[in-house]
């Protein structure tokens, strides 16, 4: 829930903590302070600060959001709910900036992981369908297509995916 620099200074609050309740030999309040240590630790390698990244991304905060994603060393490390979203917001900055390749990078990451819902999936592979009709890949953009409309339930999802099986239909012709 912290960035790096919070989450670095907790554990350093916890860790004198449990040295100094150690010092007066108070046992149970050092053993706390290690468990609250090791759990913030745990926290900086599993979730990292994807879900303040995430509020600014939700807020168009795409330069913020940007900056705390980069505080992540290893997106191998997240748990799977996070890699998840790490990779959906990652793949979103870069269709921001017109970046398609690492745009269809990302998204194919994170078509691998679970993320909110059914639905979040199906847009994850409307995108990618969409890249590959970027591309003229009309054979790879029905690929794409077919999947997402197991999943998709919005009826905005169903209608994106019309309009681009059309087109992807139109190129495979």
């Amino acid at each position: 829930m912290y960035n790096r620099l919070g989450r670095y200074v907790l554990m350093a609050i916890f860790a004198l903590s449990a040295f100094v309740s150690l010092y007066y030999q108070q046992y149970q309040l050092a053993a706390i302070s290690g468990m609250l240590f090791f759990f913030i630790l745990w926290s900086h390698f599993k979730h990292s600060s994807v879900l303040v990244a995430s509020r600014h991304f939700k807020n168009s905060n795409y330069e913020r959001a940007e900056k705390l994603l980069d505080e992540v060393d290893n997106p191998d490390r997240l748990a799977k709910s996070r890699r998840g979203f790490y990779e959906f917001m990652r793949a979103n900055i870069a269709l921001k900036r017109d970046d398609f390749e690492a745009a269809e990078h990302h998204f194919q990451i994170a078509s691998r992981f679970p993320l909110g819902g059914k639905n979040d999936k199906a847009y994850v592979l409307i995108h990618l369908a969409n890249l590959a009709l970027r591309k003229k890949d009309g054979e790879r953009a029905l690929a794409y297509i077919e999947k997402a409309k197991e999943l998709a339930t919005s009826s905005r999802a169903i209608e994106i995916i019309k309009v681009i099986e059309k087109e992807a239909k139109g190129l495979a012709n």
